[in-house]
């Protein structure tokens, strides 16, 4: 493997990729052109097509097409050169980027997470990166307004959604625009063919895109930067072509002035318009969002010196060729490619467009992954498609969910013209969200002064929203597809949010005092039978209810219970060796604890490897050096690594067990040594609670699951009622089990039902 392989499948941060040889750069920005580029690489399919339609159509003379040159060229120079590679890029959380990452960093600088069971210790984590400089009198007056103004904290949480909802709806769009556009092109050729079986043709290749993404898409990933740089190679060599044969003065175009001019002639046709002329810059979003894989400067260096220049001479090219050709701009790309080279270009060109789909496909399921994390989507059940490269995801119920509504959207429109509206309106609205949480960190992160922010606000802002007037304007003619899908995305991960968030309320208020359970023992007859117990729960603190509601019916519990907490931390990524913290709950005769699970957003919720004997051997370095790290609340260094001492309470201490990469084969045969032949466990010299825990291993564990059931109160309104009793009911029936995320095995299983009332 070499050494740019080897960073990409590592997901190496931006601080390592800095000190990369020089060679090792220009691989990595070689690999981004097949993952980064793909969606902005095939936007000249259907963007001059899509400016040109509606009433715009009549106004195909030589000025018109001049100013939407002008347009486009000041649209991706501005935007994505300006504002993405040279300021939005530089706003990475620890080498990751979109988003999630900007509202991460505004998270963590001025504590506007609404994230349940944050804690202290938290913050000490080695990826919690915060700028201990002093705050200005900006970014200080911006933090106590959010802390003054809670609901505002909600508000940035539903703004971000939007944003995200935004991106799932171009996971839709991407694929029937790319593909139906790439396809479009053979009636030139074989002028017989109905339209119907261009939808056909396209909706087979669509299904077979879906079809294929369980295998992951590092099994051809090899091909996809050798054919997008094809077919940049192609898109450049055409757009000289053309320049050269049609028009060599086309460059006259890039003049600003030819914009003012477009506007005055056309008037409110131009302005609308401009909603195709947006999606010349569709996918560099993805730029910034594929930070995690490859180093800024590989990114940059691929978009400025070749993507960049590649598309600018495409553009012009088509510019010139419509400049003598008026009555061929609904077909212009394919009829301005040379006779000798059409079939090899229109099979590059469908290569590109798979491969554009491909990546929002991608990312979609990360998005969603992202959003189960943050409470704001139901459970799915997630796969690794790779088991050298981390972020490779796929979810079963979110592909078929994506194929279908492509589907529907490609045989519903049959217009690229109608989905570029949409797409248009999905991919405006995603950048105007960009925008505004950048503004934010400059002040709060940055410790930029106002001035800057609002400026930074203005210029790109209002280009952002001049755009997006213009394709609200087309909601009648296809846009209103993006807020369709967007608002029910929204429904959803705001209802399963508010549901979520009610049921940790209801268990922070439902709490169960561990003295009364201690008292009631005797009176309950309650005894403690072999094994371990694991208690899932929300909190972080205290004794859930379910386990109250539990041992009240069935007056018994496990010798060694544990309080298992599985929580998300507003950073992407938690190393294992501080994944897990360990505490003691109640006094030591009980022989309870708590296990925390800390898991970054950007973190698959699942343990690959045998949890059952981690937890057992961090239960067991807790006990032999508990009375050692009271006494000296000292950092202690053992077997399995670096641990940290956490004094929550004055009754209750807190370590962090680690255990390295290289440990975790040792720690599992240690365990089945130790648990073999407990005779041979007097030799380590462990206490007797820690031979007490390994006797339990030995008699078995069991997964004590807390099934919840949601209700509305009676006097709630019958929109609660509905969201409730309806809409979070059907999302929890449907999605996926703890039990199936957890991989517990039905024998080991133990559910306990409960119902609480929001």
């Amino acid at each position: 493997m070499n050494p740019s392989e080897e960073f990409v499948e590592q997901g190496t941060s931006q601080q390592n990729l800095r000190r990369v040889s020089s060679t090792t750069v220009l691989a990595l920005a070689y690999q981004s052109l097949g993952v980064v580029y793909g969606d902005l690489c095939i936007s000249p399919l259907y963007v001059y097509k899509t400016t040109f339609s509606g009433k715009l159509s009549l106004h195909e003379n030589d000025e018109e097409i001049y100013g939407v040159l002008s347009f486009i060229f000041w649209t991706i120079t501005l935007i994505a050169l300006f504002k993405y590679v040279f300021i939005v890029m530089l706003a990475d959380d620890n080498g990751e980027g979109g988003t999630f990452a900007l509202y991460s960093l505004l998270c963590r600088h001025a504590g506007l997470s609404i994230l349940p069971n944050q804690q202290a210790a938290d913050e000490k984590l080695s990826e919690y990166v915060t700028d201990r400089s002093a705050d200005t009198w900006q970014s200080s007056a911006l933090k106590s307004f959010f802390e003054k103004h809670p609901r505002f904290c909600k508000g940035l949480l539903i703004f971000v959604l939007l944003g995200t909802c935004m991106a799932i709806a171009d996971g839709v769009l991407t694929p029937a625009i790319s593909v139906l556009s790439a396809v479009s092109g053979i009636k030139l050729k074989i002028t017989e063919l109905h339209e119907n079986h261009i939808v056909i043709i396209s909706c087979v290749i669509l299904v077979g895109l879906f079809s294929l993404q369980h295998y992951g898409t590092h099994k051809v990933a090899f091909m996809f930067a050798p054919i997008v740089t094809a077919w940049l190679l192609c898109l450049t060599g055409i757009g000289v072509y053309n320049i050269f044969r049609w028009n060599s003065h086309i460059f006259h175009a890039l003049s600003p002035i030819y914009m003012l001019k477009f506007l005055k002639s056309t008037g409110v046709e131009g302005w609308v318009s401009l909603g195709g002329v947006v999606l010349a810059i569709t996918g560099v979003e993805t730029m910034f969002a594929n930070l995690g894989h490859f180093s800024s400067l590989s990114i940059r260096i691929a978009f400025t010196f070749l993507v960049y220049p590649s598309l600018l001479l495409t553009y012009m090219g088509e510019a010139a060729f419509l400049s003598k050709h008026h009555e061929d701009i609904e077909r212009s790309f394919y009829k301005a490619i040379p006779e000798t080279v059409f079939w090899p270009v229109f099979i590059v060109a469908t290569f590109a467009a798979v491969i554009g789909s491909q990546a929002v496909i991608s990312a979609t399921f990360s998005i969603i992954s992202q959003c189960c994390a943050l409470n704001c989507f139901p459970h799915v059940r997630i796969i690794h498609t790779s088991s050298k490269i981390y972020g490779q995801i796929y979810i079963p119920e979110v592909n078929w969910m994506l194929m279908c509504l492509s589907l529907a959207v490609t045989i519903g429109l049959r217009d690229t013209g109608m989905m570029g509206h949409a797409y248009g309106l999905a991919v405006t609205t995603v950048m105007f969200v960009t925008t505004c949480l950048m503004a934010m960190v400059m002040i709060i992160v940055w410790k930029q002064k106002t001035v800057t922010a609002v400026a930074f606000l203005l210029v790109f802002g209002s280009m952002e929203l001049l755009y997006i007037s213009a394709c609200i304007f087309k909601v009648p003619e296809g846009a209103w597809i993006a807020l369709t899908v967007s608002s029910i995305f929204m429904a959803v991960m705001y209802i399963w949010n508010y549901g979520t968030m009610k049921k940790h309320q209801f268990d922070v208020e439902n709490k169960v005092s561990m003295n009364r359970i201690v008292s009631l023992g005797p009176s309950l007859g309650m005894v403690r039978v072999p094994g371990i117990g694991l208690v899932y729960t929300n909190l972080v603190t205290g004794v859930p209810a379910v386990f109250g509601h539990f041992v009240t019916n069935l007056p018994a519990f496990h010798q060694v219970l544990v309080f298992v907490c599985i929580k998300s931390v507003q950073v992407p990524y938690v190393c294992e060796k501080e994944r897990i913290l360990i505490s003691r709950v109640g006094p030591k005769e009980c022989g309870m604890f708590r296990c925390i699970l800390r898991y970054g957003y950007k973190d698959l919720q699942q343990e690959n490897y045998n949890f059952e004997n981690r937890l057992v051997s961090g239960l067991v370095q807790f006990v032999e050096t508990e009375d050692e790290t009271a006494s000296k609340a000292t950092d202690f260094c053992g077997e399995f690594g670096n641990s940290d001492i956490e004094a929550f309470d004055s009754s209750v201490h807190t370590i962090s067990i680690s255990y390295p990469e290289e440990d975790r084969v040792r720690c599992s045969c240690d365990i089945q040594v130790m648990t073999s032949d407990i005779g041979r466990v007097e030799s380590f010299l462990l206490k007797d609670e820690s031979l007490q825990i390994l006797k339990a291993k030995e008699s078995g564990v069991t997964y004590v699951l807390g099934h919840s059931y949601a209700k509305s109160k009676k006097p709630s309104s019958i929109f609660k009622k509905f969201a409730i009793d309806v809409v979070y009911a059907f999302l929890s029936k449907n999605g996926t089990e703890p039990n199936i995320l957890m991989k517990v095995s039905p024998t080991s299983l133990l559910e306990v039902g409960m119902i609480y009332y929001v």
